[in-house]
């Protein structure tokens, strides 16, 4: 590969849709190895994993077309834009791999009653799940270290997919070494079926975090102290207070309001131009943040409404 192909394929694996497109190419090439190692063995965890690895390449072109389609700009029909498709692709992804431990879980469970009588080439199925298990980790890793800094929930969810699959690899490996030292095939089906236990754990922590998003929970409260440390730090002599401060996920993106009351005597120009600088300060302490502000008068609300209030507020 030339000098300038290496800059445009870095450069292309630092966007969101590079680093997805890679999880696409090693899901298909560990496909295409562990069903020829598992027609070659006979084992069923090898074939498991096959099935897994077939989930993880669906979840991962789910991840590569959300992250584009996430990337539009808003639209009439769109005003807050498309950063939530990828907290939607996320939650399938969730499902997916609930769905792949149940095949697992039923194909292992049918192994166990009726055994196979052997399972043959031993050391080809240890191979495959051993190189399985380093490109798993090597991929996994830099995806979660994009989705940390692109603030991915699809490549997030992607990188937690292929991290279950290294950690299976990793128990098949296992299991294919108990066969080839005791000769007792039933270690392949009880390693399938420990495999599985691990996917579902992961689908259902994907699926928690990612429904809780689209259901419009608040963000952890720590970002919103951080909110209000910006308010109480901006050092604006006419505003009075603030009240319903609530704020939202949506993709890599916060979506924050709230009430500005301001002191009597304040111009509407003047609590106009203070209400920008604020958002602005909030803006610097929450990244990839918008902020809408309502500016009330400072009488608007007293101290017996805002205990009332479940949403945070208060006085400067």
């Amino acid at each position: 590969m030339s000098r300038l192909g290496a800059v445009r394929l870095r450069g292309a694996l630092r966007t969101k849709s590079g680093a997805a497109g890679l999880s696409i190419f090693s899901n298909s090439v560990l496909i295409a190895l562990k069903l020829a190692a598992g027609a070659i063995t006979g084992s069923i965890a090898i074939i498991t994993e096959a099935v897994h690895s077939s989930i993880d390449l669906v979840a991962s072109i789910i991840a590569f077309v959300s992250v584009r389609a996430a990337a539009e700009p808003a639209d009439a029909d769109h005003p807050y834009g498309h950063e939530r498709v990828e907290n939607l692709a996320a939650v399938i992804e969730g499902m997916l791999i609930v769905i792949g431990a149940g095949v697992i879980i039923f194909e292992a469970t049918d192994r166990l009653v009726d055994p196979p009588g052997e399972i043959d080439v031993l050391g080809v199925g240890i191979g495959v799940a051993a190189f399985s298990t380093l490109a798993n980790v090597v991929v996994s890793t830099f995806l979660f270290r994009r989705a940390r800094e692109l603030r991915s929930p699809a490549l997030e969810g992607d990188a937690a997919h292929l991290q279950t699959d290294a950690m299976t690899s990793a128990a098949l490996l296992v299991g294919l070494g108990l066969v080839e030292v005791t000769g007792v095939v039933e270690f392949d089906a009880i390693t399938a079926l420990l495999i599985a236990v691990a996917i579902v754990a992961a689908g259902i922590r994907i699926l928690s975090r990612s429904s809780r998003i689209l259901v419009d929970e608040a963000p952890p409260p720590e970002e919103l102290d951080r909110i209000e440390q910006a308010i109480a730090s901006a050092g604006m002599p006419e505003v009075a207070g603030y009240h319903k401060l609530r704020a939202r996920r949506s993709g890599s993106h916060r979506h924050i309001d709230l009430h500005v009351q301001f002191r009597s005597g304040t111009t509407l120009e003047r609590a106009h131009e203070l209400a920008h600088e604020l958002r602005g300060a909030i803006e610097d302490a929450i990244p990839y943040s918008d902020v809408l502000i309502h500016v009330e008068p400072e009488s608007s609300v007293t101290d017996d409404d805002e205990d009332d209030q479940p949403l945070r507020h208060g006085r400067l």
